[in-house]
């Protein structure tokens, strides 16, 4: 089992920078994709971005060029630096990791953007 807890999440105004963390903890060797989802009221949850254990990264169109992922493998930490922060980027955001097959999520952390 993987544990994750996001941190990070709060009230910004358009245009504005947040920084998530997500720290995972118990099985943690062999993880593989450290991944960011999303998910806005009324809308399904969707991908924001994610980063291979070795450090290839990719990203939604809508947060490319906004949005940096980044991950610290010894201290079992992905970040989501998100800069120029939209209205529209307003949502739960979620943390997911794959471990030998197995998918895990976090509780997510709230991301409010007022325009």
């Amino acid at each position: 089992q993987v544990q994750l807890v996001e941190s990070g999440g709060g009230l910004v105004q358009a245009g504005g920078s947040l920084r998530l963390s997500c720290a995972a903890s118990g099985s943690i060797n062999s993880i593989n994709l450290m991944d960011w989802y999303r998910q806005a009221p009324g809308k399904q949850r969707e991908f924001v971005a994610r980063i291979t254990s070795g450090g290839t990264t990719n990203y939604a169109d809508s947060v490319k060029g906004r949005f940096t992922i980044s991950r610290d493998n010894a201290k079992n930490t992905v970040y989501l630096q998100m800069n120029s922060l939209k209205p529209e980027d307003t949502a739960v955001y979620y943390c997911n990791v794959y471990r030998l097959g197995a998918s895990f999520w976090g509780q997510g952390t709230q991301v409010t953007v007022s325009s």
